[in-house]
């Protein structure tokens, strides 16, 4: 193979090219897969050559440009390629006597020059709709010729009596004023708004220097919206002019990229994108190959390019920059927020649409938080509540997958203990449901989650090591002086988990804490009101909630039912129920 650059491409045994490459040496590069020692992705790749070809070009930016147009059309698999599945819109330009300016998402007008792609649509229609109320554009569909207006074919439509249009279709705007127009409308476009408003503000001042003051007043207009946009739009900085932001943020399997493309200190373009990795490679690769790919779509010329590590990009003329601080440096951590944000509504829409994936993560990231040998699918948590010591219960909430399991839920009355004892109520309940769950070889929780620090997990790990003998992972959330969880405890002696409280993980398990507080408030809450409101009635066999409810609707209190006579309550209840409930009464009021 030559010594010089070019591009290379191997094929498999099937003659379908498998990958694209290029390089300055084109021998020594090609040589070198066969004779270094590769990563396992790339051995891979090795294994399926079956032929080499290559094209010898003129120099490496030539190489780079082959490379870029064959990866695009073969789209060859062990190939790095732009994951862009969007159709963004573009403006359009035509090239007409009198052109038009609309959004389109197909390039197919012939001679028509396109804008964007426009990533935010909500831009490309400010940009829309600044051009047709500073210029008034016409925006109707008919094919206007100078030819046609000379021979009165057209007639004035209603955009023009809402002052949408200034009549070029009937020779009421000239084509060289029109035309004019445009010019500036290609400006604007191209994102030079600072050049457009000197120009109206120079021609505005030499109106006024001939006593047009009407025409004057009207280029006025047109300043004041330009400013009024420039003020919306996103300045940088006055003493930026025209330079490129490239950022990249990157995994085992792709690259996200973030590129601003900067026009008079703004921002015209802001556009992010993912690159799928095939057989590893750097973060310099993936961003150089962004580079050339937004040059080539979005028709730019680099002139500056400002990076986050020194990169070697072979066009010719441009400068790389890589800043530390000032505006170069405030646009690049901008881009790289673009890129983070990127990340976060990518992997939101992907929860949303997969809400398992949501769940994996969260159950893989408290494994490793916690350095756990599987993952924690079944997690069972505990509270205590009374009343100084009063009806004394507990609640036990179990959550699968990271989502609650209702119908595992279980309430626990205190038997054992006497008083306000929360660790010996805590190791009476973990006690009795994991003797039962050991007589009935019902399978163990992955991880217990106990309401409290170290006392409580203590408590539980002695029942649960020390007399039952099996090994279930003990973590604990602690509270700090304003009742707050503020940590996570794990391991004996207890330690704290680096886990941050703005973190999705540690607000899952604050939630879980609050849900299992609530369970056992709420039966302790239950428990106290029906023993407050129980009654005498209560105390009668046969008597049920019916009854009790009969009983009261119609005597209103207990006192007029026990007034009663035997009579009244036989006549209401029947017979044998009405004597049995008046002798209960009286036996025991006597």
């Amino acid at each position: 193979m030559p010594e010089g650059p070019g591009s290379y491409q191997y094929y498999d045994e099937h003659g379908e090219i498998i990958y694209v490459g290029k390089a300055k040496n084109l021998k020594r590069r090609v040589s070198s897969y066969f004779t270094k020692e590769q990563n396992r992705k790339t051995a891979i790749l090795v294994s399926k050559i079956r032929d080499i070809k290559y094209i010898n070009v003129a120099t490496e930016q030539d190489a780079l440009l082959l490379e870029n147009s064959l990866i695009k059309r073969f789209q060859p698999h062990y190939n790095i390629l732009l994951k862009d599945d969007k159709s963004y819109p573009y403006i359009c330009l035509t090239k007409e006597d009198f052109p038009r300016i609309f959004s389109t998402r197909n390039k197919t007008a012939k001679g028509a020059e396109y804008f964007g792609p426009y990533s935010h649509t909500a831009t490309m229609y400010n940009i829309l709709e600044l051009i047709r109320d500073i210029y008034k554009i016409r925006s109707c569909r008919t094919l206007i010729t100078e030819e046609g207006v000379r021979h009165n074919k057209y007639k004035l439509c209603l955009s023009y009596h809402i002052k949408k249009c200034r009549g070029c279709c009937v020779g009421r705007q000239t084509k060289e004023d029109y035309q004019q127009n445009i010019a500036e409308c290609r400006l604007l476009l191209k994102g030079h708004t600072r050049e457009v408003k000197e120009r109206l503000k120079a021609r505005m001042i030499e109106l006024a220097a001939e006593q047009r003051f009407e025409e004057a007043q009207e280029l006025k207009v047109r300043y004041d919206l330009l400013t009024k946009f420039q003020a919306k739009s996103e300045v940088v900085s006055n003493t930026i002019g025209n330079i490129d932001v490239f950022n990249i943020l990157s995994d085992e399997k792709r690259g996200i990229v973030n590129y601003l493309h900067i026009v008079d200190g703004a921002t015209t373009v802001a556009y992010t994108f993912e690159i799928e990795k095939k057989i590893e490679e750097a973060d310099e690769d993936l961003l150089r190959f962004g580079i050339m790919e937004m040059g080539r779509r979005f028709g730019v010329e680099f002139k500056e390019i400002v990076v986050p590590f020194a990169l070697e990009v072979p066009i010719e003329g441009i400068v790389i920059t890589v800043p530390q601080k000032g505006d170069k440096r405030t646009l690049l951590d901008l881009s790289l927020r673009n890129v983070q944000q990127y990340k976060v509504d990518k992997l939101k829409r992907s929860e949303y649409l997969n809400p398992e994936q949501r769940q994996t993560r969260l159950m893989s990231e408290l494994r490793d938080a916690l350095h756990l040998t599987k993952l924690p699918v079944t997690i069972e948590l505990f509270d205590n509540s009374n009343l100084q010591g009063q009806d004394a219960v507990a609640g036990c909430v179990v959550y699968k997958k990271m989502r609650p399991s209702r119908q595992d839920y279980r309430k626990y009355i205190i038997k054992t203990v006497d008083g306000p004892d929360d660790y010996a109520s805590m190791q009476e309940v973990v006690r009795r449901r994991y003797s039962r769950f050991i007589e009935e070889n019902t399978p163990l929780p992955d991880l217990i989650i106990t309401d409290g620090g170290r006392g409580q997990m203590e408590c539980v790990r002695k029942v649960v090591e020390d007399e039952l003998h099996v090994q279930i992972p003990i973590a604990g959330l602690a509270k700090d002086s304003h009742h707050r969880t503020n940590e996570l405890l794990f391991g004996f002696p207890p330690i704290v988990i680096g886990l941050k409280q703005s973190s999705e993980l540690f607000k899952v398990l604050t939630a879980m804490q609050d849900e299992v507080h609530r369970y056992a408030i709420s039966f302790h809450k239950a428990k106290r009101t029906k023993r407050q409101t129980k009654s005498e009635l209560d105390d009668i066999p046969g008597v049920g909630k019916t009854t009790k409810e009969l009983l009261i609707k119609t005597f209103k209190t207990l006192k007029r039912i026990k007034d009663a006579d035997l009579f009244e309550l036989q006549s209401l209840l029947g017979s044998k129920k009405g004597e049995k409930i008046w002798r209960e009464l009286h036996q025991k009021g006597s």
